[in-house]
This record gives structure tokens, C-alpha cells and sequence, in this order.
């Protein structure tokens, strides 16, 4: 396969995974939750941003194939919008009514599916390149990043 079309290939993946997250949000967002959505994606967002920059100025991950190539390294597409949709999704579902155990593996669910795809796309595409890097740190911050946004969303939305 030549350079241009395996990066016409990507991009188009890249598309795709656009689509394919703007659907979760409409599927797993509720509409009298979608304030509530917002902030977590915003905290989310916050947090990637300034994690995401680090790491790719550090040169940990590379991002070969992406979207406004001329801003900055990072992924416009993974940092500002996949992972903080998938944090607003994954506060939303949250099962705070269940037992620690529950919420434990909740957490490990969503990091687990977040890590896996990653991985997939690390390995098949040029979207994403670990340089020094492994999955296992994704995983890691995936749940630490998540932990903290529950943690805001629910100082945030204690009082309400």
C-alpha cells in the first residue's frame, strides 16, 4: 500500500471513530443530563490537554496521522474530543447506587475497552505510535484521569 492511501486510510478510520463516538454520546447521554455530560467532557478535556501535550512533547507517543497537523503534536481527535466523550459517557453510566466491587470494575471496563481499542489502533494504523511508551501506562491514566473526574463531578454536583 502506498504512504498516501494507507494516510487517506487512517483519516478515514479517524472519521469514523468521530462518528462512531458522536453516536455513544447520543446513545449513553441522557437528555436531562446533558449539562451534566458537558462538564464532565470539559474536566476531561482539561486534564488530557495538559497530560496529552506532556506526553508528546516528551516524545512517549507520536500521533502521525491526525487533524490540524500545524497546531501542535498531539491529537486534536484523541484529547480533545474521544476521551473526554468517553469520560462524559462513562460519568453518566456511572453505578453509584452499587457496591465498591461494581464501581471497581466499572472502572476497569471502560479503561480496559478504551486501552484495547488504542492498542488496536497503535498496531494497525499510524493514528497513534508508542515511542517510549506501553499500553499499560494508558491503562493507568485512563483510570486515574477517570477517578479524578468523578471525583469533581461529584464535588461539583454535590450541593445541587
Amino acid at each position: 500500500m502506498l504512504k498516501s492511501h494507507r494516510v487517506a486510510r487512517d483519516k478515514m478510520i479517524l472519521v469514523c471513530i468521530w462518528l462512531v463516538t458522536i453516536g455513544l454520546l447520543f446513545k449513553y447521554i441522557p437528555k436531562n443530563k446533558v449539562r451534566h455530560g458537558i462538564l464532565a467532557f470539559l474536566f476531561k478535556q482539561l486534564i488530557t490537554w495538559i497530560f496529552g501535550l506532556l506526553v508528546v512533547e516528551k516524545g512517549l507517543i507520536k500521533y502521525p496521522v491526525r487533524f490540524f497537523k500545524k497546531a501542535n503534536k498531539s491529537s486534536f481527535s484523541f484529547e480533545y474530543f474521544i476521551y473526554p466523550s468517553l469520560c462524559a459517557i462513562f460519568n453518566m453510566n456511572y453505578p453509584e447506587d452499587r457496591n465498591k466491587s461494581i464501581k471497581f470494575l466499572y472502572y476497569l471496563y471502560h479503561a480496559g475497552i478504551i486501552t484495547v481499542l488504542e492498542v488496536l489502533a497503535e498496531r494497525y494504523t499510524n493514528l497513534i505510535k508508542y515511542v517510549k511508551w506501553k499500553w499499560y501506562w494508558s491503562f493507568i491514566c485512563i483510570v486515574l484521569t477517570n477517578f479524578l473526574s468523578r471525583l469533581f463531578y461529584r464535588w461539583f454536583f454535590k450541593g445541587l
